[in-house]
C-alpha cells in the first residue's frame, strides 16, 4: 500500500499516510483499520462528538509506545476544520484559552484517526450551555471488577430514578463502567457535581463494604469507586464507541439494562467488548444511547 493517499469526503479531501502502522500490536490492528473502524462507526458516534470540545489521546507509534493528551489543535490543521477557543482555567501550561477542535463531520473524525488519536474524550457540556448529561463513574479496586461495577450501577440507577433520572450504562473500554443520564442543561456544572456526590456519599453509607465515594486509592481494594468528580467542569468522559487503548482495540460500548443485570448476577460474563463487537451492536441495536440527545430534568438541589 502507498505511504500516502488522498481519499474525499463530504467536499473534503484528506491525505492518509502509514496505514498499514500497527496500532495494537498484540492485536496485529492497524491505523488502516482504526480509520476504517471510526468511519464505520460514526453514524452513532458523530452525535455525541457534536458541539462538544474533544480532547485526543495520540499514540503515534501505537499503544505500546509514547502517547500524549492533546486539547489545543495541532499543527497543520486543515482550514476546514471547526475551532472553538474556550477558556481554561487552572491550565497546567499556564493557558487562558486553548483553540479545541469540534468533530461535527466525518471529515475531521477521519482526520484525527489519521493522526493516531485513538482515545477521544469530551467534556458532560456542550459549547456555551451548561452540562446536559450527568455522569456516574465506576473504578473498580481489585479484585473488584465489571461484575461488582454491574451491581452497583443497578444500585444508583435505581436511586437516581428516585429523583426522576434516567441512566444509561456503557462499558469504559478499560476496567469499569458509567452511567450516562440527560439532565436539564439548566443548572452549573458545581450544582451537578454536587448531587452526583450526595447520592455516591448516600450510596457508599448503605453499602460501605462495596462502594466507597472518596478518591484515596488506599479505600479502593474490593470496592467500587462512585467518581462523582467527572462532572466537574473541567473533566472530560471516553465517548461512547470512543476506542481505548490496550492490548486489543476495545471500545466504549453502550449496554442495554437487561444485559448490566444479567452481568451483575453472574448470568453472563461480565467484560469489555471489542471495536468490531461494538460495530455489530450499533447495527443491531442502533444507538442505545440516543435519549442523552434530549433534555432531561434538573437535578434536585437539596
Amino acid at each position: 500500500m502507498p505511504d500516502r493517499i488522498v481519499v474525499r469526503l463530504a467536499d473534503r479531501d484528506l491525505e492518509l499516510s502509514n496505514l498499514d502502522k500497527v496500532m495494537f500490536p498484540a492485536a496485529g490492528f492497524t491505523k488502516g483499520e482504526v480509520i476504517d473502524y471510526y468511519t464505520r462507526i460514526s453514524p452513532v458516534l458523530l452525535p455525541h462528538l457534536r458541539n462538544r470540545p474533544v480532547t485526543r489521546i495520540r499514540y503515534p507509534n501505537g499503544v505500546d509506545g509514547v502517547h500524549f493528551f492533546e486539547k489545543n489543535k495541532p499543527a497543520g490543521t486543515p482550514d476546514w476544520v471547526r475551532l472553538e477557543t474556550l477558556p481554561v482555567p487552572g491550565s497546567t501550561k499556564s493557558r487562558e484559552t486553548i483553540d479545541f477542535v469540534v468533530v461535527d463531520e466525518l471529515p475531521t473524525l477521519v482526520w484525527l484517526a489519521n493522526l493516531a488519536a485513538i482515545e477521544l474524550h469530551t467534556p458532560q457540556w456542550r459549547i456555551g450551555a451548561h452540562p446536559d448529561m450527568l455522569v456516574v463513574d465506576l473504578d473498580p479496586g481489585a479484585p473488584a471488577g465489571l461484575r461488582e461495577c454491574g451491581a452497583v450501577a443497578v444500585l444508583m440507577r435505581d436511586r437516581l430514578a428516585e429523583d426522576g433520572i434516567a441512566a444509561y450504562p456503557k462499558t469504559s473500554g478499560k476496567k469499569g463502567m458509567q452511567l450516562c443520564c440527560p439532565i436539564a442543561g439548566t443548572q452549573d456544572a458545581v450544582v451537578v457535581s454536587g448531587y452526583a456526590k450526595r447520592v455516591a456519599e448516600e450510596l457508599a453509607k448503605l453499602v460501605p463494604g462495596s462502594i466507597t465515594a472518596k478518591m484515596a486509592k488506599q479505600l479502593r481494594p474490593g470496592k467500587i469507586f462512585i467518581d462523582w468528580s467527572q462532572n466537574n467542569a473541567a473533566k472530560t468522559t471516553v465517548t461512547p464507541y470512543s476506542l481505548r487503548a490496550g492490548a486489543s482495540p476495545t471500545a466504549s460500548t453502550p449496554l442495554t439494562w437487561e444485559e448490566t443485570e444479567a452481568m451483575a448476577t453472574g448470568e453472563t460474563e461480565a467484560r469489555q467488548f471489542s471495536g468490531a463487537e461494538a460495530l455489530e451492536r450499533a447495527e443491531e441495536f442502533g444507538d442505545l444511547l440516543a435519549d442523552l440527545r434530549h433534555p432531561g430534568p434538573a437535578v434536585p438541589t437539596s
